[in-house]
């Protein structure tokens, strides 16, 4: 597959289980908006931009930026608070949904570790945390 195969997938299996949790989910039309979904959470609407994470060592990664190619230069945006309330982030190689908040992730990456390693810093983020089940908005 293809690098928008990938991210198509993982929009469908995440707008999938937000369903079946009992979430309303809008797609906006168009590839113009920095959001891939709309989240409706009875009083609030979540935007949401859906990545494609992976195993990296005991960590799952996922990009946090979005790259854009015009006259042949890559650029890569970081997303804002204006623009994007959370991510929803598929683990291509578990298959885990996790759910992060902006202001949770990183500016270029994020990183949530999945096993317990023996360190204590307040920039650790645990997958377990940010898994669908823990981390969901309320409905």
């Amino acid at each position: 597959m293809n690098t928008k195969d990938v991210g198509d997938t993982s929009e469908a299996l995440v707008l999938a289980e937000l369903t079946r949790r009992g979430y309303s989910v809008a797609v906006p039309f168009g590839d113009n908006d920095r959001y891939g979904l709309l989240v409706d959470a009875d009083a609030s609407l979540y935007r949401v931009q859906v990545k494609t994470g992976w195993r990296e060592g005991d960590c799952i990664r996922f990009k946090t930026g979005s790259q854009t190619t015009a006259d042949g230069e890559a650029t890569v945006e970081e997303y804002t608070d204006t623009e994007i309330d959370a991510f929803a982030v598929r683990c291509r190689d578990s298959g885990g949904l996790f759910w992060v908040p902006l202001e949770a992730a990183g500016r270029k990456s994020t990183y949530l570790r999945v096993e317990d390693a023996a360190i204590d810093h307040p920039r650790v983020s645990y997958a377990e945390e940010y898994a669908f089940e823990n981390a969901l908005p309320p409905r």
